[in-house]
């Protein structure tokens, strides 16, 4: 993790600002879904993608046939986001009422990662770890229909929103619940389903 540039600078509540690698690499490792914006034809686009962390990189995969997933293999510029909601804080004051949060933003252009197998291994272990030694492993048929893309953690934000809620002098006289909703995500009971033949 490099040090943040202009473009990964925190400016609106600065302190918010982590640099710290261990803390970035936690995010990652703890997050199931980040997006994936691009700009294609002029038009933004975020993309929802599984990931996994891979060392200093995260991978993700999408369809050969995509136009957004072959723009970004073609070298597009991109910004990849992770966030963890941990938490509504609840003020005395809706301006002041947010939520706590651990986020990820990282700028850069992706690679093409030749050696999939490893790479769909990777992402695979981080949704469920595992699954894939149980699971049938892909085809040269689907291997063929992926793309598996590579970004450097290099151009990188992180920020962490905690604390209690903020109060100011106008608040004075109402009297409501302040504190924080913690919110968790927790893996479910497992449904069985049956096979489609």
């Amino acid at each position: 993790m490099g040090a943040p540039v202009s473009r990964t600078s925190v400016r609106r509540l600065p302190e918010l600002q982590v640099d710290d690698p261990a803390v970035l690499h936690g995010i990652l490792d703890a997050g199931t879904v980040a997006q994936v914006a691009i700009v294609h034809d002029g038009q933004p686009y975020a993309i929802p993608v599984a990931y996994g962390r891979s060392g200093s990189s995260v991978l993700f995969h999408g369809s050969t046939g995509s136009r957004l997933f072959r723009t970004l293999a073609g070298g597009a510029p991109c910004c990849f986001t992770v966030t963890l909601l941990d938490g509504l804080v609840l003020a005395r004051s809706a301006f002041e009422t947010s939520m706590h949060y651990r986020s990820v933003m990282a700028l850069g252009r992706c690679t093409v990662v030749e050696d999939k197998v490893p790479a769909l291994r990777t992402i695979s272990e981080h949704i469920l770890p595992g699954r894939w030694a149980e699971v049938r492993p892909p085809s040269r048929k689907e291997l063929a229909a992926t793309l598996v893309l590579a970004l450097p953690l290099t151009e990188v934000s992180v920020k962490v929103s905690a604390g209690p809620p903020s109060t100011s002098p106008e608040d004075a006289g109402y009297d409501v619940w302040t504190g924080v909703v913690p919110f968790r995500v927790e893996r479910g009971e497992p449904i069985e389903c049956e096979e489609e033949s």
